[in-house]
């Protein structure tokens, strides 16, 4: 968890935090004025506050404006509360599914820095086995995450926001249709994944590596995290290797790293798109629209690479069905409902 250099806040802010922690049955009794606030940085879309007390010490979520309307926020509280049960995820101690105020307590630990990420020759590896470990979990999670769905989700939430595209965005659109073909001629078992981990999301504490931020977990393809978790801490060959290895316990079948390339061009696209809308909605927290086109670039430069053709060819073969056994290393071990699709639902990033 990242505290921002101090400064002084108005009276008005910690009387709305203070106002949130009043409707938190967790805090009933308690005399507000002298908790103790500080805002916590790294939150792209809500707006996060490490709040203590005599009983310890906590971090209070407050969801972004808008947000709601678009995050599943009763799948968000169950797969939370399912990543805490085992561990994975900090304790949620209150969650409203009505609004996405949520309460979880406080863990005391570092993020691994995305910009060093990729310079520490440790952090693929450790990783690699903390989603390894949320693969594994054992439980479902209510929810399927569809990257072809979501990424039409937000071609149509552009449209309706009445956005102008470029048409790099739909020939893009277009191309990926490869890409959804391949990978459905060679189907993966479904595992609770978490779809958004970005270095930021990692918490190092006492030697142990928990996630943060559960809006995008659902069902998925556990290669989507790692594809994902690759292009966002900027991971080279060797670096690949080192997290697949570390994953699978020895050598990874070759399909699965064809596989891994196919998810990173859908990775460039997906964060590309959700920068667009968050440009569109006007959020001031980072320049998006520079952010995006950059992620449009890099999308457009791997469909165009001259390894793009045979990783296709691999996937599409279906050489994933004709791998090991054992290919896949975690599989979900309890029997579970079928997870309901979210059709598509525009999810906002960070907690």
């Amino acid at each position: 968890m990242v505290v921002l250099s101090p400064q002084r806040q108005t009276e008005a802010s910690l009387d709305v935090v203070r106002a949130v922690l009043a409707g938190v049955p967790f805090f009933e009794g308690v005399w507000l004025e002298d908790i103790g606030i500080e805002r916590l940085g790294g939150a792209l879309t809500n707006t996060s506050y490490k709040v203590t007390g005599e009983a310890g010490a906590y971090v209070l979520r407050i969801a972004g404006e808008g947000t709601s309307s678009y995050v599943d926020r009763s799948a968000e509280e169950h797969n939370a509360r399912v990543a805490a049960a085992v561990g994975v995820n900090a304790e949620v101690i209150h969650f409203d599914v009505g609004d996405g105020t949520m309460l979880t307590r406080f863990i005391d630990g570092t993020t691994m820095d995305g910009e060093s990420f990729g310079l520490e020759s440790g952090a693929p590896v450790r990783a690699a086995l903390a989603l390894r470990r949320v693969h594994g979990m054992g439980r479902a999670f209510s929810t399927r995450f569809d990257v072809f769905s979501a990424v039409q989700g937000y071609l149509d939430l552009l449209d309706e926001l009445g956005t102008p595209l470029l048409e790099d965005y739909r020939a893009a659109a277009r191309e990926v249709e490869v890409v959804r073909r391949a990978l459905e001629s060679s189907p993966a078992p479904l595992v609770p994944c978490h779809n958004d981990p970005w270095p930021g999301n990692f918490l190092e504490a006492d030697g142990r590596i928990h996630l943060i931020d559960w809006e995008y977990s659902g069902m998925n393809d556990p290669m989507w995290d790692l594809g994902d978790l690759s292009v966002e801490a900027g991971l080279g060959p060797a670096q690949d290797r080192m997290m697949m290895e570390a994953y699978h316990g020895g050598a990874a079948p070759p399909a699965l790293y064809s596989r891994l390339e196919l998810y990173k061009v859908m990775s460039d696209l997906h964060w590309s798109l959700w920068g667009l809308v968050q440009h569109a909605h006007g959020n001031p927290a980072e320049d998006f629209q520079t952010y995006a086109l950059g992620r449009l670039a890099s999308c457009t430069a791997r469909l165009g690479s001259a390894g793009f053709g045979r990783h296709l060819g691999v996937v599409g073969a279906g050489h994933l069905a004709r791998a090991p056994k054992r290919a896949y290393r975690v599989q979900l071990r309890a029997e579970s409902p079928e997870p309901r699709d979210t059709g598509g639902r525009v999810d906002s990033r960070a907690s």
